[in-house]
């Protein structure tokens, strides 16, 4: 499905992202907001794998379960992408960017388990 390699390269781009702020991180001086930054994508690129795999094998509700994977994406751009931002400009992508990133994630990984549940037996 086109979907599930769109969220399979947005995942490996999420993950190389998430490394090269690790990185970045290391060897900057005051780059805590890096290290978040780095932690978000890292973890949300894995769970948007793990989502693809769990549709792939119907564990997830699709429609659903596709919501989910597109929040993580959304939702880890935002928050790493306003932290990152932070940290080389001094300002935010826009008020709340961070705020509304991790807001979503926790939506997208309730909508996870509401996939789970209402997922075909």
């Amino acid at each position: 499905m086109a979907a599930h390699r769109l969220l399979i390269g947005l995942a490996g781009l999420m993950g190389a992202a998430g490394v090269a702020l690790a990185a970045a991180s290391a060897h900057g001086g005051d780059a805590s907001r890096l290290a978040s930054a780095s932690a978000m994508l890292l973890f949300h690129a894995t769970a948007i794998l793990a989502v693809v795999a769990l549709l792939s094998r119907a564990l997830l509700r699709d429609g659903i379960g596709l919501v989910a994977a597109f929040g993580f994406v959304i939702a880890a751009a935002l928050f790493a992408g306003d932290l990152t931002m932070r940290q080389y400009t001094g300002h935010s992508l826009f008020p709340y960017a961070a705020p509304t990133g991790g807001t979503l994630m926790i939506l997208s990984w309730l909508t996870v388990s509401l996939a789970a549940v209402v997922a075909p037996k």
